[in-house]
């Protein structure tokens, strides 16, 4: 498959589908809804939407149904990025190659920016309107599994251990820095795919396979980004490079050297790959999409 293209396709609809769900910026507060737009189309590769998207398709579901969900779990994880470089954080001033949220608008606006985005996201998972037609029940699963992946016991857990975690030089150990890979990052996508799955009406055995593909995608996408802030080109990643070693993150490259992360992010994805061998050519795109994650540039 033309993998580029498909990406291009998704990608399209993934941002239709979330400039019609975001408030416009005519709407007050005008400045509030413009950070909140100014950040959801900075750009971005779309991976979790897309995930969803792709593994609903894998199960014969039909994705238009599931746009709503997409985007919300998009909104999600714009909200982490804008959080995740304010100055109590990251402190980040590059993000998608434009200045982060907070250099734009001020720490202020895109903090509440961010809480808009997450809060807006749960008010689509719980009301996506007549247009999508979704079971009660499968709606508030739905809502369950992201509200899990984002806070405390996913997203937000990860988060904090990886900023407890910095500077722990001859401390770091592989669980740590395991936890954090499979919370802060991991979690919100294998709930991408696992999601999909539902919403496209999968059978408990192949649920359980693709949450496993989830899983497995979601480590080797953050082993992949530790490995381009050390090799990446700035202009190309879209932020700044270097900004783990500096500030003495838990990565695998930290811990491991830049081999052996490289060698365990093509371990993952091949595990990644074997999951996916009960499902016929309708998954090829969650074939080639793990494979992209591991031997991106950006």
């Amino acid at each position: 498959m033309d993998l580029p293209a498909y990406l291009k396709r998704q990608t399209t609809r993934v941002d239709d589908a979330l400039d019609r769900f975001l408030p416009d910026e005519e709407r007050m507060p005008h400045l509030l809804h413009k950070a909140m737009r100014y950040s959801i189309f900075a750009g971005g590769k779309r991976i979790r939407p897309i995930l969803l998207l792709a593994a609903s398709e894998a199960v014969g579901g039909q994705s238009d149904r599931v746009l709503y969900a997409a985007s919300a779990l998009e909104m999600i994880h714009t909200y982490s990025l804008i959080h995740d470089d304010l100055p109590a954080m990251d402190n980040d001033d590059l993000r998608r190659g434009r200045p982060t949220s907070h250099k734009v608008f001020g720490e202020a606006h895109a903090i509440l920016a961010g809480d808009a985005l997450l809060t807006e996201a749960f008010a689509l998972l719980t009301d996506p309107g007549d247009d999508f037609a979704v079971a009660p029940a499968v709606q508030l699963r739905v809502a369950n599994i992201i509200a899990r992946a984002a806070g405390a016991a996913g997203m937000v857990g990860g988060q904090i251990v990886d900023m407890e975690s910095e500077g722990g030089g001859d401390e770091l150990d592989l669980p740590t820095v395991e936890y954090i890979h499979t919370h802060k990052t991991g979690a919100l996508i294998r709930a991408a795919v696992e999601v999909g799955a539902i919403l496209g009406g999968a059978d408990q055995r192949t649920f359980k396979a693709l949450s496993r593909y989830g899983e497995l995608a979601g480590l080797a996408f953050q082993i992949a980004d530790d490995i381009l802030d050390v090799v990446g080109d700035q202009d190309v990643v879209g932020k700044d490079i270097g900004s783990d070693e500096a500030r003495g993150k838990a990565t695998y490259v930290a811990l491991f050297g830049l081999s052996e992360a490289q060698s365990r992010a093509d371990e993952l994805r091949d595990m990644a790959l074997e999951t996916l061998e009960s499902l016929g050519e309708k998954a090829e795109p969650l074939r080639q999409i793990v494979n992209f994650i591991v031997a991106r540039t950006s």
